[in-house]
């Protein structure tokens, strides 16, 4: 108890002295709600270290490895092309290119793991995962240190764009079902969340050689704002919970059908997975959705417009928000409420994705 206490007050030190060099640094380029949010980030990762322990290791890694790719930047953006390191590992595109190999790997493990029961391959899948994450975020981190090499003007947080969001919503899924497969041991169920995750890098992967994607562009100048920072990554915990939920719900299906009846966990446990990846995904879009409706009244002078993107999050927050009535009120429970988390995946993937596709508005940052 008293060694984790200590490692719990370090990792609070850590990004302590860390968060205060970073305002001493870079205080003259943020105002006063970055600061606030770098603030609130050192509160926020101290508490998720202190309740998910594993998360400090995640963090420590990612930092350290970020840390060392910036170092080999040495200031110019030319390195990514002749440091061996940056150019095949650390630089935004390969690290992110790591991420995209990995989740295909763990994918396929967790299924040899599921049929073949050893927990060797059940490890070394959740071992691919993590590798993965970690290759993702530096990625993030390494690709927002490139944006500022460009120009200060062109510097902002690698949350922007279509190409951006999608290694976040790899990263936030991963993490989410990671989370579970620890602290309940569904280590069956990675087979499944992997399948929308490995989908996501598929098309991650046709937009960066197809599209050019990956390059770093300026941002609108609707997109110039703070609110950026805290509505985009809020809404893409609700996506990814969501698209968790969906993924365990099929699993219950499978099940419920009388298939891979001793493969899978027993169907209260999928049940109650299913229930808890929605109700924390509900908070979040809930949250993101109300952050979103501040920042278009700065930006567009109103709340609400009824722009596809807006009238679209509305129609996801109001089936989910349905979903949670029948359960909590109704006390709904089995195949309906699966089938409902299925359906739902399919209205939240018309708002993430094909609201840019197929449709115009305020919000069309991304097209393809």
């Amino acid at each position: 108890m008293m060694r984790k206490l200590n490692t719990d007050l370090l990792f609070f030190f850590f990004l302590l002295l860390t968060g205060a060099y970073a305002l001493y640094s870079f205080h003259s380029y943020m105002d006063y709600y970055e600061m606030v949010i770098l603030v609130g980030s050192i509160l926020g990762f101290s508490w998720l270290g202190k309740f998910w322990q594993v998360f400090k290791k995640y963090f420590l890694s990612v930092f350290s490895i970020s840390l060392l790719g910036v170092y080999l930047y040495q200031g110019n953006l030319a390195n990514a092309e002749t440091n061996f390191i940056l150019k095949y590992f650390l630089s935004s595109q390969s690290s992110i290119m790591w991420m995209s190999a990995f989740f295909p790997l763990a994918l396929f493990t967790y299924w040899f793991y599921l049929f073949n029961q050893q927990t060797f391959y059940g490890k070394l899948a959740s071992n691919f995962t993590w590798i993965a994450t970690i290759m993702g975020m530096v990625g993030l981190m390494v690709r927002w240190f490139e944006s500022y090499l460009i120009g200060v003007d062109v510097g902002h947080i690698p949350v922007s764009n279509l190409y951006e969001v999608f290694v976040l919503f790899c990263l936030i899924t991963a993490l989410m079902y990671l989370y579970y497969e620890q602290k309940l041991n569904t280590m069956k169920m990675g087979g499944f969340v992997l399948i929308v995750i490995n989908a996501a890098v598929a098309f991650l992967l046709w937009y960066t050689f197809s599209k050019g994607a990956d390059e770093i562009q300026p941002l609108v100048p609707a997109l110039q704002s703070y609110w950026m920072k805290i509505h985009v990554p809020a809404n893409f915990i609700g996506y990814g919970a969501f698209a968790m939920a969906a993924m365990i719900s099929i699993a219950y299906l499978i099940k419920d059908k009388g298939y891979m009846v001793d493969l899978l966990p027993a169907k209260h446990i999928l049940d109650n997975m299913t229930y808890q990846a929605i109700a924390i995904g509900f908070i979040f879009f809930t949250i993101a959705t109300i952050l979103g409706a501040i920042w278009a009244a700065e930006a567009w002078g109103g709340y609400w417009s009824w722009d596809p993107k807006e009238t679209w999050a509305l129609i996801v927050w109001l089936n989910y928000a349905a979903w949670l009535h029948l359960r909590l009120i109704k006390g709904l429970r089995g195949s309906l409420l699966a089938w409902w988390s299925v359906i739902g995946l399919v209205i939240t993937t018309f708002c993430f994705l094909g609201v840019n596709l197929f449709l115009s508005g305020l919000h069309s940052y991304g097209e393809l």
